[in-house]
């Protein structure tokens, strides 16, 4: 099912000052029908972005998008995390940024930049770098992406972000995809990730209350709309 939500636009030549700032109202459409979405679309590669808040499944979302499309055509699909991209914690510790990992100047925008402009180039494998939460570090190597797969679906908090470095991204993308959770959902499921690494009481609260709700509630101020919105989130 498809419905139209609200309109929201800003202007071209607006505060941002760059093309895309001209926000499109959003499709709202269920999270079921998206692999049927993106089958429409023509072209000899193409790169799907998903978007979201820290908390609200993206990860989860683009497996289940993934996987569909997969079924239908099997190696057809393959996923790219915009969290391979995070800033080493050296890097952080000098910057002193360590505190705001997650935050949308702690990650390395022109890499992840380089990579999806190769990622766009139809017959072209990928190697790509992913992110281990239990060691808190990338894995430059994470994950390679075969040079028949035809849709890379990328994932993550500031794919839709307008900011410098960000907003270079949006051109790369063919479809863009925002999954929206509200914000007492996001704080329940924060709450229970960090919980999961045996972090202390004072420490959690500090993450969720101070650094990722934040960060998700910049999106809201500072994001492009995209083609389709979801609202059924699991």
């Amino acid at each position: 099912m498809v419905t139209r939500t609200e309109d929201t636009t800003i202007q071209r030549d607006g505060p941002m000052g760059d093309w895309g700032a001209f926000m499109h109202s959003e499709l709202r459409v269920d999270r079921a029908d998206l692999a049927s979405h993106i089958r429409q679309l023509e072209g000899e590669r193409l790169v799907i972005a998903v978007a979201g808040a820290p908390g609200s499944g993206k990860s989860r979302l683009a497996k289940e998008i993934c996987d569909a499309l997969n079924a239908k055509a099997p190696a057809s699909a393959a996923i790219l995390p915009m969290d391979g991209f995070h800033r080493s914690n050296d890097w952080l510790d000098a910057h002193g940024l360590r505190p705001r990992k997650g935050a949308p100047e702690t990650f390395d925008t022109t890499g992840f930049a380089a990579l999806l402009q190769k990622a766009r180039l139809a017959g072209q494998p990928l190697s790509v770098p992913t992110f281990d939460r239990d060691t808190d570090a990338v894995i430059p190597a994470g994950c390679e992406i075969g040079a028949q797969t035809r849709i890379i679906i990328t994932e993550g908090n500031y794919l839709l972000l307008n900011r410098d470095g960000w907003r270079d991204l949006f051109p790369l993308f063919d479809l863009t995809i925002r999954l929206h959770v509200p914000e007492d959902e996001l704080r329940d499921r924060l709450t229970r990730r960090w919980k999961k690494y045996g972090l202390p009481a004072d420490e959690i609260t500090r993450r969720v209350e101070e650094n990722d709700l934040p960060n998700g509630r910049i999106l809201l101020t500072e994001g492009r709309a995209a083609d389709l919105r979801v609202l059924d989130y699991i």
